[in-house]
């Protein structure tokens, strides 16, 4: 028996309940100075799991080769990456437009 999702009413296989979830999210990357001058970049609002939370930060660690976490709806690279955060982000399918850098 073929599984429904119960979003959208299509099967679980041809689902797009989360492309268009990821189209109409606002995300905002932003760096910020912590404490003893350390430059850490921020992302909000990537995901609303936390399992896929987790996964974009382990993928982005790999990508910008620093360390991190994801916790509070939110994940924390060391360093400034913003630019290549937002590339990454526009592969995983977020509108660049729904991408704010500060």
């Amino acid at each position: 028996m073929v599984e429904i999702c119960p979003v959208c009413g299509l099967p679980k296989e041809i689902c797009v309940c989360g492309t268009i979830t990821r189209e109409q999210q606002r995300v905002t990357v932003r760096r910020e100075t912590r404490r003893w001058g350390k430059t850490v970049t921020v992302i909000q609002g990537a995901s609303g799991r936390a399992k896929d939370l987790k996964t974009i930060a382990k993928t982005l660690k790999t990508l910008c080769a620093c360390g991190g976490t994801a916790k509070d709806n939110q994940i924390i690279l060391q360093g400034d990456h913003r630019e290549r955060v937002k590339q990454y982000l526009t592969q995983l399918g977020f509108q660049e437009e729904n991408i704010e850098i500060h």
